[in-house]
């Protein structure tokens, strides 16, 4: 996980995530501030909106603390070859390079597509039919 600094994981959700680790007997999350050491040894690359619905004041602000954080070419370059990359969307453009989206590596669309089956999924078995 790479993330500036003030925007780190929740600590209990992290010490979870450790002891998950250990029962599973899997290496712990690397945490780091720096992006480019998060994704060496990546299979997946993932980011997630920088700024979210009612935080449009801090707009301005996000960009600056993430400012390095973009997924492009670069970074993709130094994960694993053949890595892949996702985001929940909606994407915007400083969060990923027009290149990395709508590339070969990009599973942008078949995950929205799965999100929808999984609603609707959840959708009909609250309703009884499953």
């Amino acid at each position: 996980i790479a993330t500036p600094e003030g925007y780190e994981c929740d600590s209990n959700i992290m010490e979870k995530t450790r002891q998950l680790a250990v029962e599973n007997n899997t290496e712990d999350v690397f945490v780091t501030s720096v992006a480019d050491n998060a994704v060496k040894g990546s299979d997946v690359i993932v980011t997630d909106t920088w700024v979210s619905m009612g935080q449009e004041d801090e707009y301005e602000q996000r960009l600056k603390e993430f400012a390095g954080y973009e997924v492009n070419s670069t970074l993709m370059s130094k994960a694993n070859p053949g890595a892949v990359f996702l985001h929940c969307l909606p994407r915007h453009a400083e969060e990923v390079t027009d290149e990395v989206f709508y590339s070969d590596a990009s599973l942008v669309f078949p995950e929205a597509e799965n999100r929808m089956w999984t609603v609707m999924s959840v959708m009909a078995a609250q309703l009884g039919r499953y």
